[in-house]
This record gives C-alpha cells, sequence and structure tokens, in this order.
C-alpha cells in the first residue's frame, strides 16, 4: 500500500508549482502559533531554506514616511514588473488592531490593479506587538515567497525601526521620500541615509518642488559617501507613480543592485548577516540580554550561527532558544 505525502511535502510540491492555494496555506500554517502546527511550520521552513540557491528570488523593501505614497508607486511597479512577464509576492506590513491584533490597515484595496493579477499574490500582515517592525511570521513569509516568485517585495508601514528590521530582511533596500516634507535632515540624523541601496522622490508631478527634495536627497548621500567606498552608489530616482515617469528607470535600477550584489560576492554576505540579525533580535526579544549571555553571549552566537549551516534560520532559533530556556531552569 502506497502512503499518502505529508501535509508539508504537499505544500512543498504546490508551492514548487506556483499553486495560489499551497502560498496561502503555507502563509498560514507559519502564522499558526498552535505546538503541532508550529512543528510543521519548522519542517517546512527547514525545506525550503536547504533547497534554496546561492541566489533565488530578488527580495526587495520599500520603506518612507506615511504618505510618501508607497502603495501607488509599488502598484506602478509591479504593473511594469509584469509587463516583462516576471512573478511577483508582495508583503504588506501594516500596523496591528489593539483590539484583534490584526493588520490595521490590511486590504487589497491598496495596490489595487496590481493585486488581482494573476501573476501577482499579495499578502497584508500586521507588525504585531513590534511598533514600526515586522513580526516574526514576515520573515517566515518572505521565505515562502521566495520559493515561488521572481521577485518579493515588502511594504513597510514606515515608522519606528522599519527601515533597520526590512534591511536585514532583503537584499535591496528603497526609501521612497515625499517632496517638501523636509525630511532630509532627519533621515541624516536618524542615521537612514546609510541604509537605502535605492533612493526614490516621489510625487515628481509636484514639479519643482519633487526637483528640490531630490537635490536635497543628493547632497545629502555626498556627505555620506563614504559608506560603500567604491562599491555601489545608491541612486536617486525621480518618479510619478500619477504618470508613470520613473517607474522604467527604478525597475532598472533594482536589476542592477542585484547584478552588482552578485558580481561582487556582497549577496550571501548580506544574507548571513540577515540571518545572523534575525536570529539575534528573536533571541533577545524572547529571552533579553541575560538569556543571550547563558549561550556565550553575542560572540558566541555569531559563531553558533555561523557553524549552523545544516540548520534553517528558523530552526536555529528554536533550538538556541531551549537552549537558553534549559539554561535558566538550572539553579
Amino acid at each position: 500500500m502506497v502512503r499518502s505525502r505529508s501535509p508539508v511535502s504537499r505544500l512543498l510540491s504546490g508551492l514548487s508549482a506556483a499553486d495560489r492555494s499551497a502560498v496561502s496555506q503555507a502563509l498560514n500554517l507559519v502564522d499558526d502559533q498552535r505546538p503541532k502546527e508550529r512543528a510543521a511550520a519548522l519542517e517546512l521552513l527547514d525545506r525550503l531554506e536547504q533547497r534554496d540557491d546561492a541566489g533565488g528570488a530578488v527580495r526587495v523593501g520599500i520603506t518612507g514616511a506615511p504618505g510618501a505614497g508607497k502603495s501607488s508607486l509599488l502598484n506602478a511597479l509591479v504593473e511594469t514588473l509584469r509587463e516583462q512577464e516576471r512573478t511577483i509576492g508582495i508583503i504588506a506590513v501594516d500596523p496591528s488592531s489593539q483590539q484583534s491584533g490584526g493588520a490595521l490597515l490590511g486590504d487589497r484595496m491598496r495596490i489595487g490593479f496590481s493585486a488581482r493579477e494573476s501573476g501577482v499574490f499579495l499578502r497584508s500582515m500586521a507588525a504585531r506587538d513590534r511598533l514600526g517592525g515586522l513580526a516574526d511570521a514576515t520573515y517566515a513569509s518572505v521565505a515562502i515567497l521566495s520559493a515561488v516568485f521572481d521577485l518579493v517585495f515588502i511594504e513597510t508601514v514606515g515608522v519606528g525601526q522599519s527601515e533597520c528590521d526590512v534591511a536585514r530582511l532583503v537584499d535591496s533596500l528603497i526609501f521612497v521620500a515625499q517632496p517638501g516634507a523636509g525630511d532630509t535632515l532627519q533621515f541624516m540624523k536618524a542615521g537612514i541615509l546609510e541604509l537605502p541601496d535605492i533612493f526614490v522622490v516621489n510625487k515628481a508631478d509636484f514639479g519643482a518642488t519633487a526637483e528640490r527634495a531630490r537635490n536635497e536627497l543628493i547632497a545629502g548621500l555626498g556627505m555620506a559617501s563614504e559608506r560603500d567606498g567604491e562599491g555601489w552608489q545608491a541612486p536617486v530616482i525621480l518618479t510619478s507613480a500619477r504618470d508613470e515617469s520613473g517607474i522604467k528607470e527604478l525597475a532598472e535600477a533594482i536589476d542592477a543592485h542585484r547584478g552588482w550584489l552578485e558580481t561582487s560576492g556582497e549577496l550571501p554576505v548580506r544574507r548571513a548577516r540577515g540571518r545572523l540579525g534575525f536570529v539575534r533580535d528573536a533571541l533577545v526579544r524572547r529571552y533579553g540580554e541575560y538569556g543571550l549571555d547563558h549561550i556565550g553571549g553575542g560572540a558566541a552566537l555569531e559563531a553558533r550561527v555561523a557553524e549552523a549551516s545544516e540548520y534553517s534560520t528558523f530552526r536555529l532559533v528554536h533550538e538556541l532558544g531551549s537552549e537558553i530556556e534549559e539554561a535558566l531552569r538550572r539553579p
């Protein structure tokens, strides 16, 4: 008698076939907190990470202040990419409802046309208790979408520490600025100019105001130009989601940055740095620095993460967390 395949094996087959229902089921699984489902989610994520090649999907973060037009810009960008017959996965991270814990702004109207396209998959997710940040399920969801789609976009709510969080998760970070908001000096003070790989001044239809904002950003980047030395130099692109100007240039910049990451050898370095950052952040959030000290502190953790190549990122958090809990129980 032939045994039926496990639920995880069926999900993996569905993901390989780009089955949208399998994508939805996998995303629901990694967001489920029940013990049995958590075990199945870890198995799924283990197997996805094991079969992921050195590159995989292009992972792109889009962040910026509320009102900068991130959703409209992403909608226009996705339409352009779909004209190239590239498939797109989108995670839109929203603030959480204090009552339900769900995504407060989550609805598919924010990325209207593109979300209804057959080659596009959109999932709204709540930041949960991480004000301005990303819930653990967001990281797991990126791993799932990366196994199915050509490009995966993460659009943040654009407040708090979201820029730092999403920078760990993606290969390319796009910062969207709004003309006339006077944000450039604030960006410099907050160190935000050090993070993005591509800058966009949206709403080019504002005319001279948009041009002035672009020039301010270019000047600000000139003051911070030593961050990459002779490496990637972040472009500043003027776009208009309404007029669709600059959208093709933005798509080309994303491809150019991915090409640079691959040829320079920076892609695996960035992925490894993001893996370490995710593991450390997850452990510190759950157990604090005191808990981390029980496995040797930050330096020891970095060595453990580098050595544990056979573990997925998510399995590593689980195993190290269990180790910390056991150490904390000792008298």
